[in-house]
């Protein structure tokens, strides 16, 4: 952030990713879910990155990328339950629903996920 900051980007338009994946281990992945609240203290939005990653395929034990929308969904709806912003995900219309029906139950109160 400081480094963007420094070379005139705008604060505004930085946002935090944890890097969920790229060579980290599954315990390093694990321990970012666990604790994305840490990143809320950098003052930025939060943007998570999961949707079909190696780790979802470990844990559920499910070598095919394409096959992991359940564990996607429960990685968005977990993110989601710690504030996350923004949720970058492959299958837009099955956690769209998900965090629609997720917000509901939560809030008690229904409006539109963007």
């Amino acid at each position: 952030i400081a480094f963007a900051t420094s070379r005139g980007v705008r604060r505004e338009r930085i946002v935090t990713d944890p890097g969920i994946g790229f060579g980290k281990t599954l315990d390093h992945n694990l321990t970012l879910l666990r604790h994305l609240t840490v990143f809320h203290d950098l003052g930025l939005p939060v943007l998570l990155g999961a949707s079909r990653k190696r780790f979802i395929g470990t844990i559920a034990d499910e070598p095919e990328a394409t096959q992991r929308l359940g564990g996607s969904i429960a990685v968005a709806l977990a993110g989601a339950a710690q504030g996350v912003q923004i949720i970058r995900v492959h299958d837009i219309k099955q956690t769209k629903q998900a965090l629609a029906l997720w917000q509901a139950m939560s809030s008690g109160e229904y409006r539109d996920v963007p």
